[in-house]
């Protein structure tokens, strides 16, 4: 009998919010979520860098899966308006195509490491789930600041971090001295 390996592709969230700006957003907790899930045991999960090409690309999600060579798909939206967010995420099958769960958080920005352990622990659970071993409630977001204002000036400059570049490493730099400096203080 054929082993089945336990594997995922955390594609980029799709920025809904009114202001393109929070597109950094957006990067940054899909980005959480897949560092989260990189530290279950006997799960793989496909390098930020193969995940992050599929971005602004309407793919079917098996064609997906197929390329990465994973079995399940998380993908899923953020919308951003003053100090709340919603955030939705689905876990999908890319052998059929079928969601798995679908859920939306809604929550302030105050609990938003809350919210990306709430989303990662529900994921590797339905994974383990479907694949018949037993549920662990194991914290994978460690909350780096408790300062959401240091934190979102930190993914603003990993999101030019990410970008590769002179010129976007010129634009992240700043992004993380002020992120260092809200720390501080």
């Amino acid at each position: 009998m054929k082993e089945i390996k336990k594997s995922i592709a955390v594609l980029p969230f799709i920025n809904m919010s009114k202001d393109a700006e929070n597109e950094y957003f957006s990067d940054g907790i899909a980005e959480e979520i897949l560092n989260a899930l990189v530290k279950v045991e006997g799960l793989q999960v496909t390098a930020r860098t193969s995940s992050f090409f599929f971005k602004g690309k309407n793919m079917d999600v098996r064609e997906i899966g197929t390329q990465l060579g994973v079995t399940h798909v998380l993908e899923g939206s953020v919308r951003k308006a003053g100090n709340r967010v919603r955030i939705t995420a689905q876990l999908v099958s890319s052998m059929n195509g079928y969601h798995l769960f679908s859920e939306t958080y809604d929550r302030t920005l105050e609990d938003i490491f809350a919210v990306q352990d709430e989303i990662a622990i529900k994921i590797t659970n339905r994974l383990r789930e479907k694949l018949g071993e037993e549920q662990h409630e194991q914290q994978l977001v460690k909350a780096a600041t408790l300062n959401m204002e240091a934190y979102e000036t930190y993914l603003q400059g990993l999101y030019y971090f990410n970008q590769w570049g002179d010129e976007a490493m010129g634009k992240a730099i700043p992004f993380f001295e002020k992120a260092i400096e809200m720390q501080d203080d």
